[in-house]
């Protein structure tokens, strides 16, 4: 009888993962772990074996419902109305490939690769099945698994944005909040596109943030960078700190502001601004393509891009992952290990 106990459960071990499981909004503590079923890919997909993954804004914003201004009934339609549609969270992870389908011809049983799940999610878990052709690349061979695992959601919402704008050589950029996930990422890609990068972050920041590239920055704890006599030609507001009516004044004629974090009025008056005044208003969401998390890998295997890790927590440790990043002081980005 003991040996049929202890076969069951292996075979059911082999059959099953562990993931990190929202299943209501709520505080960091409506996040837990379940034994589910591993996912077996498709045709055309491959599976990954995860080693990474992090905790995101985009994580805390999703499990807290705290989402930006106009957004609370929009967001429930898209994400859930009683608790969130998927429930297992994460938008991006590193990992091995285990397993491939039939018609899988990019890659094969054993690659490293870096996954951006984006709004589908479920990386928060031991196993991810993803299409080929979705945005799944090789991992840069100079960066770790953990480093690995936050390549995506900051830096493809850098490129998203910084694209958007038209970055030419010697322009000006100014980005607020430079010392999260997309303003590290928006720092660096910014010096790569030949800007002049200032970075706003308070003190304790400063030094990571010129470590990146920023050829200036401003310590908003002490210094109101729209009080300065310097304008810019770009503008990153990462944090909803640095809209239209507080930054208009040191936009340059012919200026863009990024609206990262826009609430909804932003986002329906963005277009009559653009057309009103000398400003180009960008909001709006940043979908990760798979040619983007390319570019990054290309970026990261040159040593010209490198994601920024906070703090490193076990998946057992899920929930005060999501304490931390709650607190919005995070460094870069705070990194989940799955499996060594």
């Amino acid at each position: 009888m003991m040996h049929k106990d202890s076969t069951s459960t292996e075979a059911t071990s082999s059959e099953t993962m562990t993931a990190a499981v929202c299943n209501r909004y709520g505080p960091p503590e409506v996040v837990t772990l379940a034994e589910i079923p591993k996912p077996r890919p498709k045709a055309d997909e491959v599976r990954v074996r995860v080693r990474a993954t992090t905790v995101s804004a985009g994580d805390y914003r999703v499990r807290s419902h705290n989402v930006p201004a106009g957004f609370g009934l929009l967001s429930r339609l898209a994400l859930g109305i009683r608790k969130p549609r998927q429930p297992i969270l994460g938008t991006e992870l590193s990992g091995d490939i285990d397993q491939i389908g039939a018609k899988v011809t990019e890659f094969a049983v054993g690659d490293p690769v870096v996954l951006f799940g984006d709004a589908a999610m479920g990386c928060h878990a031991q196993y991810r099945c993803i299409s080929e052709d979705g945005s799944i690349v090789r991992k840069p061979r100079n960066l770790s698994y953990k480093q690995a695992a936050a390549l995506s959601f900051g830096g493809t919402t850098a490129l998203h944005f910084l694209r958007k704008a038209r970055i030419k050589p010697g322009e000006r950029v100014l980005v607020y909040g430079a010392s999260g996930s997309v303003g590290t990422a928006c720092v660096q890609l910014a010096q790569q596109f030949g800007a002049h990068v200032t970075a706003v972050c308070s003190s304790p920041n400063i030094d990571l943030v010129r470590s990146l590239g920023a050829d200036e920055v401003v310590d908003y704890t002490t210094t109101d960078y729209t009080r300065t006599e310097q304008t810019y030609d770009v503008i990153v507001d990462t944090v909803g700190s640095a809209g239209y009516s507080r930054s208009k004044s040191v936009l340059n004629r012919g200026g863009r502001l990024l609206l990262v974090h826009g609430t909804l009025m932003q986002l329906i008056i963005a277009p009559w601004l653009t057309l009103t005044t000398q400003t180009k208003v960008i909001p709006g969401v940043a979908l990760g393509r798979k040619q983007d998390l390319a570019f990054l890998a290309e970026l990261a295997e040159k040593g010209l891009f490198t994601p920024v890790i906070d703090r490193t927590y076990p998946l057992t440790e899920i929930a005060n992952a999501h304490r931390y990043v709650e607190t919005r002081r995070k460094r870069g980005n705070v990194v989940i290990s799955v499996a060594e």
